[in-house]
């Protein structure tokens, strides 16, 4: 079994490194993809062992883990794992991921099976809850956090779900994963706030939220 951890990361740099060295203890490989970053994100990745793919400019979450995917298809992992840059995600529960991701094609790490999620404001825990209300409505799915970025992915099954969102990609690709009857499962992964860097979590962000996705949800209804 072949596992490359994918780590899409922007301006990272006084995270990145410990990431990588916590993170590739459990995996074959590990892949940071740097999404336009202006500081030491890219430099910091390589001295610390990961291959790294960089982005001209910033297309946001959802385009750099579409090249980390597209990465992991092209070299025939089995298995990828995806991982935040900025700290919240503990390599630790890698292993249960995968153990997990031996019988699912998508593993999701939840905060929501724990208590973790009460670390957030109101407006994000208000975004997380009325999106993936929305994607269990849509998707005739019951998961409790469709934004987390904490996964385990069955290579031969990304092919079926890759997203065109840059902005919310892990909506559509959840959608478009239940559509093709994909095996998802949750696993409870503490994820606390973080300590270093800027959230990309707004309000904002939250009041742009409805039109942006109703921009994903048509594409996924008509097109998929």
């Amino acid at each position: 079994m072949r596992v490359v951890a994918i780590v899409p990361a922007y301006n990272e740099a006084g995270t990145i490194g410990s990431v990588i060295d916590e993170t590739s203890s459990h995996v074959d490989d590990t892949v940071v993809v740097d999404d336009g970053s202006t500081d030491e994100t890219a430099e910091i990745a390589r001295n610390h062992g990961a291959t790294v793919i960089s982005h001209a400019i910033n297309t946001g979450v959802g385009g750099a883990v579409r090249t980390g995917y597209l990465y992991a298809i092209r070299n025939d992992y089995d298995f990828v794992v995806q991982v935040d840059a900025d700290g919240q995600h503990d390599p630790a529960y890698i292993p249960t991921l995968l153990e997990t991701a031996e019988d699912n094609d998508m593993v999701i790490g939840s905060r929501y099976l724990n208590e973790s999620y009460k670390e957030y404001s109101f407006i994000r825990n208000l975004g997380i809850r009325f999106f993936t209300s929305m994607v269990n409505s849509l998707g005739g799915v019951e998961i409790t956090d469709v934004t987390s970025g904490f996964r385990v992915y069955r290579v031969d099954r990304l092919r079926e779900i890759l997203h065109r969102s840059d902005k919310h990609w892990a909506v559509e690709q959840t959608l478009a994963a239940a559509r093709n009857d994909l095996r998802m499962k949750e696993i409870s992964v503490r994820m606390p706030t973080r300590d270093v860097g800027q959230s990309q979590f707004t309000l904002d962000t939250f009041v742009m939220y409805p039109l942006r996705m109703a921009d994903v949800v048509l594409r996924i209804l008509l097109f998929r």
